[in-house]
């Protein structure tokens, strides 16, 4: 009996349906940088800043949540346990420094101290999100649409999850989130992080595998309708202490009921490792030549194969290039042919970020993320600013709205994009050139500024983005390995805020700007008077502001056709890929 039981416990433990759900609580940390607008009052107030000053932590906060080059080195020479107790160090430091400085417990520190600090806690969820995104893909090779889809989308939730576990310590104290966000995440991350491994996953697939996907898409989708109730049932509604504290309960329920599918794996299946190692052996896309190095592959197989042969199916396929390999070494051995060694690895091997950079499919994905992704971050930024313009007070509704639109994005575009790559071999990134055609629809919308606009828009635009965040990842894993995937992945993210200085901060805010500027000079015109006479010489008048669809109309078709240059790269990417993603996945079609 005890020995059964410390079987069942020892499945359990090993299970990568249990690292897959640890993973997804530690998401839900790697969201803290979407609570900057939630501090930022109280470090403005407590230290005096101006909104230029703030603006300057803002700009700390968004490269700390980007650059992971760090993160994704270490994620590659430590154990993640280590990579994640390295993150969670750096956020309760940077973080809590903030909070003593805050609150008056230590001396102030110049701006760009502070800078460093909101760089270096912020830079911390960079490993969590590593670490999560390396544990999914490589225990779920031939599952990475879905794995990456609902991880990224989790980090998405974040935030709002963070939120609600907040409104119930209710503290008059608005420093109190700060200290949240200093100690709640390093003891999430302290309390999980020994379960966040590789645990051989290639040896755990089973036929019910669909099911559970099934099973966590229904509490994605139930978690995120009842977020978006309470919001909004918060937001019009004044409700007491108690009912928040029972929202509350509700969502612990909601993001712990996952375990079951662990739990019940290990109460009612034998494992059958040894049958499925074999099996996974032919069937996994991701593995790296090195776990097969005694096996040689020769240049000349790619000179010498007719050239139908990776369209037929995966059996014969294999008794060709083998029957060749065979023919090939036999007249390497007489003499006949000079065998030589193949340089660098081709697409679907393990690439270093080095030859990655090298190789113009990785710079077709990158540019069709940075336009993609960087028009959907332009208007996340100026959220409200093109609702205010279009005579909605209501801007933190939209902001609720696009947060959700964005989930449901994450978590569909891996599905829809693993039914296209699992069910007919096509490259990934067709899903991605739907998403972004569906984003150019909803920045044509903002640009219309017709009634119902801003909800359209806010569905298109954040679903398209969303959808970039689950379809790359999983794309760069296969298109060039699991082994250096957390280096890629970090380099690739690098379009997020580099797509959103040039779009938001140089593009949308220079038209907005000029268009308030002409508003202000016709206002000036009509109403000439001693009044705004003197208001002007003073100095006095009010920041500019822009008012109707004119605001945002030419940076709203300017995103549009960038997204449709995006489109045009990523089915590029998809033509230049089919073969390799026929050698990947042609045998699940067999």
């Amino acid at each position: 009996m005890m020995v059964h039981l410390k079987e069942r416990l020892s499945f359990f433990f090993n299970s990568r349906w249990l690292v897959f759900v640890a993973a997804m609580w530690i998401q839900t940390c790697a969201g803290i940088g979407y609570l900057f607008g939630s501090i930022s009052p109280i470090i403005k107030s407590s230290l005096n800043y101006n909104q230029k000053q703030i603006a300057r932590l803002g700009v700390a906060k968004d490269l700390g949540d980007s650059v992971g080059f760090l993160a994704g080195t270490l994620c590659e020479i430590l154990p993640l346990w280590a990579a994640l107790l390295v993150g969670a160090i750096q956020n309760f430091v940077g973080y809590g420094w903030v909070w003593l400085i805050v609150t008056g417990r230590t001396s102030p520190l110049p701006l760009w101290t502070m800078c460093i600090l909101i760089f270096v806690g912020t830079n911390g969820e960079t490993y969590f999100n590593t670490a999560a995104l390396v544990s999914g893909v490589q225990n779920f090779p031939k599952s990475r649409g879905p794995v990456v889809g609902i991880l990224k989308g989790f980090a998405g939730l974040g935030g709002a999850i963070l939120t609600q576990i907040y409104a119930v310590i209710h503290s008059p104290d608005h420093a109190s989130l700060i200290f949240m966000i200093a100690v709640g995440p390093a003891m999430v991350i302290i309390a999980l992080m020994f379960i966040i491994r590789p645990v051989g996953g290639h040896r755990q697939i089973r036929p019910s595998d669909g099911l559970s996907f099934s099973f966590i898409y229904s509490i994605c989708l139930l978690l995120a309708s009842y977020l978006m109730g309470v919001m909004l049932v918060e937001d019009f509604i004044d409700v007491s202490h108690n009912v928040i504290i029972i929202f509350t309960a509700i969502l612990f329920i909601l993001l712990i009921i996952p375990v079951v599918i662990p739990i019940s794996l290990s109460l009612t299946q034998e494992p059958q490792e040894e049958a499925l190692l074999s099996e996974s052996r032919k069937q996994d896309p991701g593995k790296s030549e090195h776990d097969d190095g005694q096996e040689i592959i020769f240049s000349e197989v790619e000179e010498e194969k007719p050239k139908g042969v990776d369209l037929l199916p995966a059996s014969e396929r294999q008794k060709r290039i083998a029957h060749l390999q065979v023919k090939l070494a036999q007249a390497a051995a007489e003499g006949a042919v000079r065998i030589k060694r193949r340089r660098g690895p081709r697409r679907g091997e393990d690439f270093t970020l080095v030859q990655a950079l090298i190789k113009a499919d990785f710079w077709l994905m990158f540019f069709s993320l940075l336009l993609g992704s960087g028009s959907g971050l332009t208007v996340i930024d100026n959220l409200g600013q093109m609702s205010q313009s279009l005579g909605s007070d209501n801007t933190h509704v939209f902001v609720s709205l696009i947060s959700i639109w964005n989930f449901l994005g994450r978590i569909g575009g891996g599905y829809f994009s693993e039914i296209i790559v699992r069910d007919n071999a096509y490259p990934r990134h067709a899903a991605m050139a739907v998403a972004q055609v569906v984003m150019a629809f909803g920045h044509f919308f903002f640009a219309m500024g017709w009634p119902g606009a801003m909800y359209i828009g806010t569905l298109l635009v954040g679903l398209g983005y969303g959808a970039h965040w689950a379809i790359v990842p999983a794309a760069a894993s296969e298109l060039f390995g699991l082994k250096n995937f957390g280096a890629l992945y970090n380099f690739l993210t690098l379009a997020n805020p580099a797509g959103s200085l040039v779009f938001s901060g140089l593009i949308a805010s220079s038209i907005y700007d000029m268009e308030a500027e002409k508003q202000a000079q016709q206002r000036h015109h009509g109403r000439l008077n001693l009044a705004s006479v003197f208001s002007s010489f003073l100095n006095m008048d009010e920041p500019l502001k822009c008012e109707g669809a004119i605001c945002f109309f030419l940076t709203s078709l300017i995103m549009s056709g960038l997204c449709i240059i995006a489109a045009v790269l990523s089915m590029i990417l998809v033509y230049r890929t089919k073969t390799v993603y026929a050698n990947l996945y042609g045998k699940s079609r067999t």
